[in-house]
């Protein structure tokens, strides 16, 4: 049973107010804000980076596959709504029918495109925990760290795999006070 695996703490909590890494990490956040504004998917913007010594590396934002059409093509009518929403689907439901990869998974996609290692970088983030596939992924990445929003007061778990998952593994997770959620 999952429940009878020790654990490993790998949450911690925000940064003292004034540190310099806090003011890095409200940069790095408002960037991954930003590079989701980019994002062509119907349900949500999420936006991620990826850093490594204060300098970012990659980005990647939620969307379809590069030059596959957008998803809502595939509707009666091309509708302009998510084909999940249309067949009552709510945000992180019905994710068989999605097509988009994730931003996290952009973000370390983007990288391996360019030849870029992802050994000990950082993922900034403009979301809650990452889902259970971008964990794995995070984690077979070799990234050490992910930076997250906190949302009302406290880490949102995607799901309950993705907890266990940065539970058990070496990845650290931070999660940020980031006001403009």
């Amino acid at each position: 049973m999952v429940d009878n695996v020790p654990k490993k703490s790998s949450y911690t909590t925000r940064l003292a107010e004034n540190s310099p890494s806090t003011k890095w990490d409200n940069y790095f956040m408002s960037v991954a804000k930003a590079v989701g504004e980019n994002s062509r998917c119907l349900s949500r913007s999420i936006g991620a980076v990826l850093v490594r010594d204060k300098s970012i590396v990659s980005v990647g934002y939620n969307g379809p596959p590069r030059g596959v059409p957008h998803c809502w093509r595939r509707n009666p009518n091309f509708e302009r709504v998510c084909p999940r929403q249309l067949q009552g689907f709510k945000s992180g439901e019905g994710l068989h029918l999605c097509i988009a990869g994730h931003a996290e998974r952009n973000a370390i996609l983007n990288a391996a495109r360019h030849g870029i290692s992802t050994k000990g970088a950082t993922l900034v983030c403009h979301c809650g925990v990452p889902c259970k596939d971008c964990a794995i992924e995070i984690i077979n990445a070799g990234i050490s760290e992910v930076v997250f929003c906190i949302i009302e007061g406290r880490p949102v778990y995607y799901d309950e795999l993705s907890k266990w998952l940065f539970e058990n593994s070496d990845v650290i997770l931070r999660g940020i006070t980031y006001e403009s959620m």
